[in-house]
């Protein structure tokens, strides 16, 4: 039986590429902001005991406020102490106008687009530090426009997180007003208190831990040393506070000490902590690289904003780190509700005249806000204490 052949039929065209897809918005302007909030008290760590630093009396703040062409809106900031603040708010400017028409929803192309921008000066430091007000920007109005607190739209784990303050343990104070701000904190809902050591008398140090630790009973308690010990008095400090229970030691070494650290958090059982000072996800690299195994603290405001703050807590995860965020915790409980690992928050009321709403906090945590984005709104007090603007875009 004979066959006809046929011609197959003509094969559909291949459709062409389709574009990224877009969510047809643009950053349509952005304001920067160069905030001096003044403290109540000026406060002492031991960096001013050893002749290092002075007194602390204000936080400089840079903030970003951002809208885009369907009338978005974002907030984010940056801050920084003592000195460095008119710095951030000089680099920000000048590379400012590359966000302007960039898809907001495009964080990290936008993060890259700006450290590119500044790249002479660096990937790291003062660099870092200015692009991270815009970059929590993005973030809180793409948690807004997605109507979600920030927490949620990245994935969180809790809806809150263990808290702790530090406000009230500087070293210009007494012990018995550290005592008493103490009571106060746990009396409001507060689960632990940090207290300042590394004063150049160690003995001292070592009576103020006993009395707080009397004070406390067997409460949460960390203390911190702020880089002020070398590796040697940094071991026997270390021995020393053992018998306190402590949550951990903060800073015992030099911030870019990762090896001394390192050393430490593999030797004693109480755990150490650092990373507050490090200011991009390599420089905290170098801590895991050289084996720690104690806590990380990264400051998303130091390191450059959310986008690496996140980046540097996958590899922390990675390598089963537990995780305290320093300062800032208007940005970290959120980024603390997302860690694997129950991490502590840092609690300090100073910004708390820059913002009209107040997180709550009870029973030894603090809550995520219901609020889309960050969950806060600026107050007539932080446009008060605004000495320079810039506008960029309409």
């Amino acid at each position: 039986m004979s066959q006809t052949a046929t011609t197959p039929a003509a094969a559909a065209p291949t459709a062409a590429p389709t574009a990224p897809a877009s969510t047809g918005d643009r950053i349509r302007s952005i304001t920067l902001s160069h905030v001096v909030l003044p403290l109540p008290n000026p406060v002492s760590d031991a960096k001013v005991l050893t002749g290092r630093q002075k007194p602390l009396t204000e936080t400089v703040m840079l903030f970003v406020e951002l809208a885009t062409e369907q009338g978005l809106e974002g907030m984010g900031f940056s801050y920084s102490k003592r000195a460095g603040g008119k710095a951030q708010y000089a680099h920000l400017k000048e590379v400012m106008d590359v966000a302007i028409g960039q898809d907001p929803s495009d964080i990290a192309k936008i993060y890259e687009s700006l450290m590119w921008a500044g790249a002479s000066v660096g990937r790291s430091g003062v660099a870092t530090q200015a692009v991270a007000a815009l970059d929590v920007a993005l973030y809180d109005l793409k948690a807004r426009r997605a109507g979600l607190p920030l927490a949620k739209l990245l994935g969180a784990h809790r809806d809150s997180c263990r808290v702790y303050n530090t406000s009230g343990g500087f070293l210009q104070a007494s012990v018995e007003e550290i005592k008493e701000k103490a009571t106060a904190s746990l009396e409001a809902g507060i689960g632990g208190i940090k207290v300042k050591v590394g004063q150049p008398d160690w003995r001292e140090d070592l009576r103020r831990v006993t009395a707080l630790r009397e004070h406390l009973g067997d409460g949460a308690f960390m203390v911190d040393a702020n880089q002020q010990w070398d590796r040697a008095r940094a071991r026997r400090m270390c021995r020393e506070l053992e018998r306190f229970d402590l949550v951990w030691i903060e800073e015992p070494l030099d911030a870019w000490d990762h090896v001394g650290h390192a050393d430490l958090s593999r030797t004693f059982d109480t755990p150490i902590a650092t990373g507050e000072m490090l200011t991009s996800v390599d420089e905290h690299m170098g801590l895991v690289d050289a084996g720690y195994r104690g806590i990380v603290q990264p400051d998303a405001p130091r390191i450059g904003g959310i986008t690496p703050f996140l980046r540097f807590a996958t590899l922390a995860a990675h390598h089963r780190l537990d995780l305290a965020p320093h300062y800032a915790m208007e940005i970290h409980l959120h980024l603390a509700a997302t860690y694997p690992t129950e991490p502590w928050v840092e609690h300090f009321e100073w910004l708390d005249p820059l913002f009209e709403e107040r997180i709550e906090i009870r029973d030894g945590r603090i809550f995520v806000p219901d609020r889309p984005g960050l969950g806060f709104t600026l107050t007539d007090t932080m446009r008060s204490l605004t000495v320079d603007t810039a506008t960029f875009g309409a």
